[in-house]
């Protein structure tokens, strides 16, 4: 299943333009590793994968919202989005 930028939320899309220009990021855990422990995704060696926070408006936290990106920073192979705190993703087209 797939997703559009102009699909996603407005602050989706805000993070999804900040990943491709290489930040700055608002949480201290934008950029880490993001294991795939649920392996909902393709299969990669750890550290393929990065993990964005999506802001919820309202959150006291970081929200369920996520962008996984894997490959490059900067030029990502592929990016997904998790609105559900990473119980099911949508690849990003752009």
């Amino acid at each position: 299943m797939t997703v559009s930028v102009g699909e996603l939320p407005r602050q989706g899309a805000e993070t999804y333009r900040l990943i491709l220009q290489g930040g700055p990021f608002p949480y201290e855990k934008d950029g880490t590793v993001f294991g795939n422990r649920e392996r909902l995704l393709p299969a990669h060696k750890r550290g393929y994968y990065r993990e964005y926070t999506v802001p919820t408006p309202g959150a006291r936290n970081r929200g369920m919202r996520r962008i996984v990106c894997g490959g490059a920073p900067r030029t990502p192979d592929a990016c997904y989005y998790t609105a559900d705190h990473y119980a099911s993703f949508r690849r990003i087209v752009p």
